[in-house]
């Protein structure tokens, strides 16, 4: 397996270009599904997870032309989808295995074509994730579901009916499999305790220009009243929150000054908030932010994660990373996933101070400085935060097993050189 290759200790500064957003980008290209007519999707980041995608809606029969290109400064991926008749409703283990956001063609397939077969998924190793939310929502509306040797098999005889469902807690891969289920169903469907991610908005920009009749658009109640048929569209991606909070602490945790271009700061508000709070200058510009730590003094500040509007759960481990090297404790809780603290060992071994209590919160005391060494990734967000301990520490880091990196950062290695950092990836024949 590829590693990664750090020498740390160099402010960071120039401009990193924003890419589209790898968790909108995923239910969108299922939501191709739901028509017979080709579907055109700008800005899609260049990812593993993208391509593992397109190879499972490959083998379910639909066509895929795509093309790189040059879109809001930097260079994209457009793709056309259509699925004018699957060969396969079927969603195999060696695809789904790879890429637990597979489990969006249910929603679609089963809605449009009234029977599907998918293998329980995979994905980071962050806890449990069970699809009871999906499951039990798609019976109410009428499915009948089982699961055989490792697969949901689900059938419906004529279409989805619309229910009044309620979720236990705001899913966003719940939110988006029961939406697009419900664009096809007869009647209206209700969800309450829906997620209010952007990338729910943005799914549902996308589903309004296909015909879908839905209210309630950043809200906590979705109401959907199904049509009949829903056709071919082109959209263009919103970019990618996560990725730029990512790089944001990269200049925090480097004392640099990086802008952040085409990111978007109303879906970054309140770990922006964070970051002003530990003393680091945080502007809007006309193409996105600036973040500047130069001469800064951080300061450590607490984090709770939560559903949106509130601290996103995939930036815990970047900013866990930020407060190994900030003044006085903080402490972090972790409120969604009950297993993601995999990256404290790892950031222990490079010096940091950090004591977990139970599975949800732990005490992270600032260090004078980190120490490279070699450290194991676990999942994607936590491969991040050890490549910006990396950076923040003195002498060399190697990190391990980065293909979670390649699922969802684009060219790391290239936007890390180009504001200054002192990195390499090491291929396994090297």
């Amino acid at each position: 397996m590829d590693k990664i290759k750090i020498i740390g200790g160099n402010p960071l500064f120039g401009k990193v270009y924003i890419s589209g957003a790898k968790n909108t980008a995923l239910p969108i290209i299922c939501a191709s599904l739901l028509t017979d007519e080709p579907v055109t999707l700008y800005n899609l980041p260049i990812l593993s997870d993208i391509t593992s995608l397109n190879l499972l809606l490959k083998q379910i029969g639909t066509q895929i032309e795509g093309r790189q290109e040059e879109l809001n400064g930097h260079i994209t991926q457009t793709f056309t989808y259509c699925t004018a008749k699957p060969t396969s409703l079927i969603a195999p283990y060696d695809y789904v295995r790879k890429m637990r956001a597979s489990y969006y063609v249910l929603g679609p397939l089963l809605t449009k074509y009234r029977h599907v077969e998918l293998s329980l998924p995979g994905g980071c190793a962050i806890g449990a994730r069970p699809m009871d939310i999906h499951l039990n929502s798609l019976e109410q509306m009428g499915a009948s579901i089982e699961i055989k040797n490792g697969y949901v098999v689900a059938d419906i005889k004529d279409r989805l009916k619309g229910a009044h469902i309620v979720f236990h807690s705001a899913s966003v891969g719940a939110t988006c499999n029961i939406l697009m289920a419900a664009t096809l169903a007869e009647g209206d469907t209700i969800i309450e305790n829906a997620a209010k991610e952007p990338e729910i908005a943005d799914l549902i920009n996308l589903l309004r220009k296909m015909g879908a009749d839905i209210e309630g658009i950043n809200t906590s109640t979705l109401t959907i009243h199904g049509v009949d048929k829903l056709h071919g569209v082109e959209h263009e991606i919103i970019n990618d929150r996560i990725e730029a909070g990512s790089y944001a602490v990269a200049a925090a945790i480097t004392h640099g000054c990086v802008e952040l271009v085409n990111a978007n700061p109303e879906y970054l508000q309140c770990p922006m908030d964070i970051l002003q709070k530990t003393g680091v200058s945080v502007k809007k510009t006309e193409n996105g932010l600036i973040i500047d730590a130069q001469n800064t003094k951080l300061q450590g500040i607490d984090i709770y994660t939560d559903y949106y509007p509130g601290f996103p759960t995939d930036l815990q481990a970047q900013f866990m990373a930020l407060m190994c090297v900030a003044d006085g404790a903080a402490m972090v809780t972790e409120s969604i996933w009950e297993n993601r603290f995999m990256h404290v060992p790892e950031l222990i071994r490079m010096g940091a101070n950090i004591n977990v209590h139970g599975h949800a919160s732990a005490i992270v005391r600032g260090v004078p400085k980190l120490s490279g060494a070699p450290v194991m990734s676990t999942d994607l967000r936590a491969s991040f935060a050890l490549i910006l301990a990396g950076l923040a520490a003195e002498g060399e880091t190697i990190v391990n097993r980065v293909y979670h990196l390649d699922r969802g950062y684009e060219r790391l290695e290239e936007k890390f050189k180009l504001i200054g950092a002192n990195i390499e990836r090491i291929k396994e024949s090297d």
